[in-house]
């Protein structure tokens, strides 16, 4: 099935070959997928497409968008050349995936990048199986469609088994310039947000003033929302009708990416139970839900039993609700399911500012123009620090060890974060039907390094929402900031405490974070979401030698400042300024 959208992927002045099946990827037109090979070519050039039967320039990667599906397997060396035929430098990053960090392709960390007209090849082998997706580093390519997945089958016959297979990529796409965005939100910080306050909501006598007083909106749920934004599923947007089929009875594996610049999606089949069996491309112990969020960058897969002759619909809506990436899971092009409408846009919380809602001990809220320093709190009921901050609900921990610096990039401070793994997301808490949490996740398989971690190291999500800045500790990360030290094959517990009111996916390039959620073992992710007001931990094993990004995944909080290099020492090298 081709739709109109596909037929005009091809740039203006090739008509001759609209109708060529050549022109289009066939995982994303209609679910089929690829034998695993292991070498590549791969062109970045400007192309224009139709999304969503609107006309609009890409930054594609062989003609397409999403780029091209890649197919590897576990075990094999594989070799990947990059031509950019952009006239800028470009890069790909292969997200989630270990290697040398030569090949991680970001620049100013592990490479030059990609001049134009030139070739750069990738060669590395493959330690790891599972779903997986590769995007631009460079400038705001990512937003301008240079993304695609990447899956890598294991080197034995997979245990997981399923009749059929579907790839299903999210993303957002603006046909506004990503950098007419960027200077929107830093002129107004909520350009995008059409659901303001009005005179009527501070006349209801509830916390609005409240609100008010510290320049935040219960509405701002996304940066970039709808008024911009159009949701795209395998790179079709709303009335482009995307379609999977589907045989009564067969076993379906869903590999469901989130692909998108800045939107966290809620993703649901109405009236067909997910099972949950793997999430950042690692095996998980599955469980049963009707609705999971995937944060930007996220992966998770799927097992789902479409029963009788019947369609359903995939919906992946926006978080904040301004929109939806849409398609059909259908066993006949005949068939086609009513498309639910967008449920009530959610607001964010009292907990989201870090209030006590019941998981903390009395002495939460977020503080506001306080003084630098532990001087403007107190900490007189705070013990010892904790062994293990993921069991606790406040963090008992004296203030230098996360209080950040006050500054113009530290609005607010949150006085006790709270851990809030078993949330299922914003606007999720209550839609009368079982939604994923972190809480859930339990890994099939222990990791192989099961020692306690020998230090700490905290870091603090931290922002200036109306001057749009996003940094760690108050320090934007673009401007030559040390970097976070670790020492070859050391253990060590990374503690995040957001305080903003703002989701950040954190990513570490090249190393597993261990999700500290209670479950053992524990699950492993290359991308973990950090809620509003939350403490999340993860524990790290420092093997891969080098220098690594790690950032929030969100484009634009990383553009604004919130991205840190993680520095490796060299094996039975010990740098002696490393972190304490």
């Amino acid at each position: 099935m081709i739709s109109r959208r596909q037929i005009l992927r091809a740039a203006p002045g090739t008509a001759a070959l609209l109708g060529s099946q050549a022109l289009l990827p066939g995982w994303a037109a209609n679910g089929q997928t690829t034998s695993p090979s292991n070498e590549f070519d791969l062109n970045i050039q400007r192309q224009t497409v139709s999304i969503d039967s609107r006309k609009a320039a890409i930054n594609s990667i062989n003609g397409t968008l999403p780029g091209p599906l890649l197919r590897m397997r576990e075990g094999e060396e594989v070799v990947l050349r990059v031509r950019n035929d952009l006239d800028a430098d470009t890069s790909l990053h292969w997200h989630g995936i270990l290697l040398p960090p030569s090949m991680d392709g970001v620049p100013g960390v592990s490479f030059a990048g990609i001049k134009p007209q030139e070739t750069f090849e990738y060669r590395f082998r493959l330690q790891q199986h599972g779903t997986y997706w590769y995007h631009s580093h460079s400038g705001f390519q990512e937003q301008l469609g240079v993304y695609g997945p990447l899956i890598v089958d294991p080197a034995k016959d997979d245990s997981i088994s399923a009749d059929r297979e579907l790839i299903l990529v999210l993303s957002d796409w603006s046909f506004e310039s990503p950098a007419r965005v960027w200077s929107k939100l830093k002129t107004h910080a909520d350009y995008y947000n059409s659901r303001q306050p009005t005179l009527a909501d501070l006349l209801k006598g509830n916390d609005q003033a409240e609100w008010e007083r510290m320049r935040m909106m219960r509405t701002d749920i996304a940066d970039i929302t709808g008024m911009t934004y159009t949701y795209l599923l395998n790179g079709h947007g709303p009335t482009d009708d995307w379609t999977g089929l589907f045989n009564p009875g067969e076993r379906v594996r869903l590999r469901v990416i989130n692909a998108s610049a800045m939107t966290y999606f809620n993703f649901r089949i109405p009236g067909l139970p997910l099972t949950v069996i793997q999430a950042d491309g690692q095996d998980l112990q599955p469980v049963t839900v009707a609705e999971a969020q995937l944060g930007v960058a996220e992966t998770m897969d799927f097992m789902v039993e479409p029963a009788g002759d019947r369609a359903y619909a995939i919906v992946a809506e926006a978080m904040d609700r301004s929109g939806m990436a849409v398609g059909q899971l259908t066993p006949s092009a005949s068939l086609r399911a009513e498309v639910p409408p967008l449920r009530a846009p959610p607001q964010r919380t009292m907990q989201d500012m870090g209030h006590d809602a019941g998981h903390g001990d009395g002495h939460s809220g977020m503080q506001h123009d306080m003084p630098a320093g532990p001087a403007g709190m107190d900490h007189s009921n705070h013990g010892d620090r904790a062994t293990t901050p993921a069991a606790q609900t406040t963090v008992p921990v004296d203030p230098p060890a996360w209080i950040p610096r006050r500054g113009p990039g530290v609005m607010n401070i949150v006085a006790a974060p709270m851990s809030r793994l078993d949330e299922p997301g914003t606007g999720l808490t209550d839609v009368g039907h079982r939604v994923l949490t972190y809480a859930d996740m339990q890994a099939r398989e222990a990791f192989y390094d099961q020692r306690e971690p020998s230090r700490e190291i905290w870091l603090n999500l931290t922002g200036n929402m109306e001057r749009y800045m996003w940094s760690f500790d108050g320090e934007k990360g673009t401007g030559g900031t040390e970097p976070i030290r670790f020492r070859h094959d050391e253990r060590v517990r990374l503690v995040f405490i957001n305080h903003t009111m703002m989701e950040h996916p954190i990513h570490l390039h090249g190393m597993w974070m261990e999700l500290e959620n209670g479950q053992q073992p524990m699950p492993r992710k290359h991308t973990v979401s950090v809620k509003p007001a939350e403490r999340v931990s993860v524990l790290v094993t420092a093997d891969a030698p080098g220098d690594w990004a790690f950032h929030c995944h969100l484009l634009l909080h990383m553009k604004a400042g919130m991205m840190r290099t993680v520095q490796v020492s060299p094996p039975m090298v010990e740098t002696a300024d490393a972190n304490t």
